[in-house]
């Protein structure tokens, strides 16, 4: 964890937030009681491992094959399981409970009745549901235009949840979140799912409201990590809904459903949104995260910027992979950007694992600073170790949550 707590410190800040990391779910029966959920990581995390270079890691996790596996907080399901199944959807939640994910992702936004519902970004209606191929198309913000080849220029379309109501969005698919640019058509347009990801259980994805999304949740009994997206639309939307009004509105809905502070991890790429929370909700600002949006080591913010967060209450960072770790001749280590955050008192939580593919090409955006020792999958379980031992974060968001839960496992995270 941090750099400047004492062992006693670092064990008390380990417990409380995998206080739950270690205990099997639960479902309600009909009867009302408890039972277990049997957690599944499926084959994937056994190739991964298999696919590693010899040496210590890959032994140790060889080792533990056969353990019996339990959720973890440590394992955060990044939109639920987005490898496979279509981002924020029902099934990709239930695929990452069932995979061991202890927490679980809802990014927030709000419809034009001002419902807040769960979609990553407020205008990616046209990508991640079947909008286009329905009536709703006609109230998109920028209607489908279809690739034109002769005279070069690409399909266009732009569709948003403040375009419709909260009842119109019930009505929609989700989908894989993908697009073809060249796409002639809708259907072709629609037809964009990268080979490394797959349509197998893209043809029916449940979409779901915020409120919808906490009853779940707590059904799953799964924490949860709301990110408020930043508006599409100019705020106040309608010339009264404010930034203030989104940022308690989302807080509100746990309260109202009565989720204990504690099973909240609220967060935002905007500083004043958890300075709200901090200020407004402190129960549920004391573990707000704040997130980091740095594409390249340049835009990382400095060492005096992370002790500014911590004196404004902060407690909890979540930059990139990339931003945590460093090259040390072929040696992958913790970034200067890990000591500074560390040293600041910052907890951290990082993101996201099992979003770049095959990793054959050095890795792409998440993998950047160790790119030259990154050429195949297994590789990916060397970065979450030195994440995960060296660096100390509190846990990981991914589109795989089995991966993680099986690392998380095996070294008692």
């Amino acid at each position: 964890m941090r750099q400047g707590l004492t062992i006693l410190g670092l064990a008390t800040v380990l417990t409380a937030f995998s206080s739950q990391s270690m205990v099997a779910s639960a479902d309600n029966d009909k009867g009302g009681q408890k039972k277990s959920r049997n957690i599944q990581v499926g084959p994937r995390p056994y190739y991964l491992v298999a696919d590693m270079d010899p040496g210590p890691l890959k032994t140790a996790l060889q080792q533990c094959s056969e353990n019996p596996l339990k959720k973890t907080n440590f394992s955060i399901g990044h939109r639920g399981a987005a490898l496979q199944f279509p981002e924020h959807t029902k099934e990709s939640y239930e695929a990452a409970a069932r995979m061991g994910a202890g927490i679980v992702e809802c990014d927030v936004t709000f419809t034009k009745d001002k419902e807040l519902v769960c979609r990553h970004s407020q205008c990616d209606l046209h990508t991640t549901t079947n909008i286009l191929a329905t009536p709703l198309a006609a109230k998109c913000s920028v209607p489908f235009t279809p690739a034109d080849p002769v005279a070069g220029t690409t399909a266009q379309a732009q569709c948003c949840t403040s375009d419709i109501t909260l009842a119109e969005f019930r009505t929609l698919r989700g989908k894989m979140d993908a697009f073809n640019p060249n796409g002639t058509t809708v259907e072709e347009y629609l037809d964009g799912t990268p080979s490394w990801r797959t349509d197998l259980y893209s043809y029916d994805g449940t979409l779901l409201s915020h409120a919808e999304s906490i009853k779940l949740f707590k059904a799953l009994d799964v924490g949860m990590t709301p990110e408020l997206k930043a508006p599409s639309v100019p705020m106040p939307f309608q010339g009264t809904y404010t930034q203030e009004q989104y940022a308690q509105q989302m807080i509100d809905e746990y309260k109202t459903a009565g989720v204990s502070p504690k099973k909240v991890w609220a967060q935002s790429f905007n500083l004043n949104d958890v300075l709200y929370w901090i200020h407004h909700e402190p129960a549920f600002g004391k573990q707000a995260v704040y997130l980091d949006d740095a594409n390249v080591p340049s835009e990382l913010p400095s060492a005096t910027d992370l002790l500014s967060y911590a004196a404004q209450g902060v407690k909890i960072v979540a930059p990139p992979m990339w931003a945590l770790v460093a090259l040390q001749g072929n040696q992958i280590v913790p970034s200067q950007y890990a000591a500074n955050a560390r040293a600041a008192g910052l907890d951290i939580i990082t993101w996201t694992i099992e979003r770049s593919g095959l990793l054959t090409d050095g890795g792409g955006f998440s993998y950047q600073t160790v790119s030259p020792v990154i050429h195949k999958p297994g590789d990916m379980l060397k970065v979450l170790d030195v994440l995960a031992k060296d660096v100390g974060i509190l846990g990981i968001f991914s589109d795989w949550p089995a991966t993680v839960t099986y690392y998380a496992n095996c070294m008692g995270r």
